[in-house]
This record gives structure tokens, sequence and C-alpha cells, in this order.
């Protein structure tokens, strides 16, 4: 018996990367699995039925139990079918995993209304949509007296939250307001047995990351690879657990590394009672407290991708992003 035998999860995403993954990690953990991928290009266009069908056929090939889906969750009636998909498949659903993201990476100046739109339409509109049609059927099935576990586990990145990185203002946007989407949904869907959590991975090596500095760093055979997109899946198998206490949490994964993020925490601060600022005060008194640099915190969490020199490196390589 598996940790999650009995589970029916629904995957978004799941034919690549992280999701696939995943995938592969609940099946063999015992879940009935529900491989959603319409196989479309990093970018988001185009699509193959066959990617989504491969990795069933992968999970059936091992004695596991799953389907595919190809519908796209930044169709809000497609998100509707995904979700239907894994009713009329295995009779219920306990576990959603919105993992489904696209790339249309560009400079603010040069970034179009189209590639933010596609990016925000699957990453945030996409978790969104399939979020509540399985909230949907959950409350259906809570009010019918159904009290089992239920959970959701929405997919950020470090882009969005710890490291946004040059020409990512669509992509870290959309991972920013899935964490927060996270929050507020872990308030909601409590009181109908669903805990919802939020997985935030960090330098891991799938097709939308293959431009950022030290994917390309391979490891010995044998040797633990920390940037394997493997590295969550046994995260997102404990928070899909039964007896997982969790919810409304976002952690970051990188590596062999899990930390519980604690969002935009109040920082040091200056405070007046009898009267508002002057500007004139607030330059001075602003000036003395300890703020983070951006720069300075992007090259620490690119770290050894970057090397000696790194601040330099980093001008570099936004300039470059800016001159194309």
């Amino acid at each position: 018996m598996g940790s999650l035998s009995g589970r029916v999860v629904l995957i978004t995403g799941a034919g690549r990367g992280i999701g696939r993954e995943e995938a592969l990690y609940f099946a063999a953990e015992g879940a009935k699995v529900v491989v959603n991928d319409p196989g479309v290009a990093p970018d988001g266009s185009g699509g193959d039925r066959a990617v989504a069908a491969a990795v069933v056929k992968e999970i059936t090939a091992r004695g596991g139990a799953a389907v595919a889906n190809t519908d796209s969750v930044s169709d809000f009636d497609g998100a509707r079918r995904v979700v239907e998909a894994a009713v009329d498949a295995f009779g219920d659903l306990h576990v959603v995993i919105n993992n489904a993201a696209v790339h249309r990476d560009a400079p603010l100046v040069g970034v179009t209304e189209d590639a933010f739109d596609a990016v925000v339409a699957v990453k945030l509109k996409g978790t969104f949509a399939v979020s509540h049609w399985a909230a949907r059927h959950w409350r259906a099935r809570w009010e019918s007296g159904d009290r089992v576990d239920r959970a959701i586990i929405n997919t950020s990145s470090g882009s969005g939250l710890l490291n946004p990185l040059p020409a990512h203002s669509n992509y870290a946007a959309a991972n920013a307001g899935v964490a927060a989407l996270t929050v507020v949904n872990a308030l909601e869907l409590g009181r109908y047995g669903v805990r919802v959590n939020c997985l935030s991975p960090s330098m891991a090596r799938t097709r939308l990351t293959a431009t950022v500095p030290g994917m390309g760093q391979i490891p010995e055979e044998g040797a633990f690879d920390p940037l394997h997109p493997g590295v969550c899946a046994p995260v997102a198998a404990y928070l899909a657990a039964e007896d997982c206490p969790m919810t409304g949490q976002v952690l970051s994964v990188r590596g062999g590394s899990v930390a519980i993020n604690q969002g935009w925490s109040r920082g040091a601060q200056i405070a007046k009672d009898d009267a508002p600022w002057t500007v004139a005060e607030l330059r001075t008194a602003l000036a003395e407290l300890p703020r983070d640099d951006v720069f300075d915190s992007l090259g620490t969490a690119l770290g050894g991708a970057l090397g000696s020199g790194g601040r330099d490196k980093l001008q570099q390589m936004i300039n470059a992003l800016l001159d194309r």
C-alpha cells in the first residue's frame, strides 16, 4: 500500500517536466491519476495529444491507473471538463495539482499584450478555473455527507516569489498571484475539508527554465541531481496525503531543501504618532532602514551559476535581454 492508495489525483501540465514526475511518483504511491496536458510548445502554441497519452502509457505499463485529458486549463469550460474527466474515470476526485504553465519571456519594453495574457491565462486563470470546478464538486460531496480529506496543491515559482527574473513580468506576476490565491482559497475551502497549499520550485531543470544560468549542470551518473524536476514530487505527495495537516502554506523547494515561506513579511519600520510624515523626514528616516538590493538578491539566488563578478554578469544578462 502506497502513501496515496485510493486517492484520485488530477495533475495539470503533467506531460513533461515537474508535472510528469509528479504523475509518475503519485501513481507509484498508489494514486489514480488524470494526466492533463494539451501538449503545447513552451510558449503555448500548437498541441500534441500524444504527450499526455505517453505518460499514461508509462503509468499503466508499471501497473498503475491513469487516464489522459488534453483540455486547456486556460479555457473555463475546458477546466470543468478536466475535473469531470477525473470523476467520470474514477468516481471521485481527492487532489488537484495545478502545475500547467507556459513561457513567453520578454522585457517590459518589448512584451506584447498577447504574450502577457497567454502566460497569465494558463498559470493564474488556469489555477483558478480548475480549483473553482473542483471546489464546486467537493462542496456538493461535503453537503451530501461525504466528509473525506481533499487537497489542492498549486505550483508557483521562485521567479514569482523569491527571485523574480528579468524578462519575466508576465510569468512572475502570474506566479505571485498563484501564491496569493493559495492563501485565499485555503481560508475559504477549509469548511469543506479541503486543504490548499503551494509548491514553489526553484532551479528545476525543465523546458521552461532551459535559458536560466546553471541549468546545464549535470552531475555524475548515480549522484543526486538537485536540479532534477523530480525533487518536487515527494513534497507534493506529502501535501496530498490524507494525514497532512498543512493548509495555506507556500513551500519553496530547491534541490534537497524545503522551506515554508512567510509571504511578504513586514520588515523594519519607522513610525510617527503626532503628524503625517513630510518628504524631507522620510528621506532621512527611510534611508536608515535595512533593505534588500534586488540585484544582490537575484545574484545570491542564482548562486554559483554566475561565478565571480556575479553582479556585473547579472547586469550583462539583463542588458542582453533588453537588446533582443
